[in-house]
């Protein structure tokens, strides 16, 4: 959920909104949550369960249909987004 929030604040291209899934049961049914975290991306794809920043980042992109690169940058992975 953190990293959602702060892709949204480093993008205006992107936008994050945390649903507590206890007190929103329709959305809960709607987005078939059956775990948390549980992320859905563009209404489209989802994921569940906590990955690694690298892993979220490349998951998120997928499923914005952004192609992700498998290999790190020379200093590491970064969280740097280029459109």
């Amino acid at each position: 959920m953190s990293l959602a929030n702060r892709m949204a604040l480093a993008s205006p291209q992107i936008r994050a909104v945390c649903v507590e899934a206890n007190e929103f049961p329709r959305l809960s049914a709607e987005f078939r949550v059956r775990g948390v975290p549980h992320t859905v991306v563009n209404r489209m794809g989802a994921f569940v369960g906590a990955l690694p920043e690298r892993d979220f980042v490349a998951a998120v992109l997928e499923g914005a249909g952004i192609p992700v690169a498998d290999s790190p940058t020379p200093d590491g992975p970064t969280t740097e987004l280029s459109v």
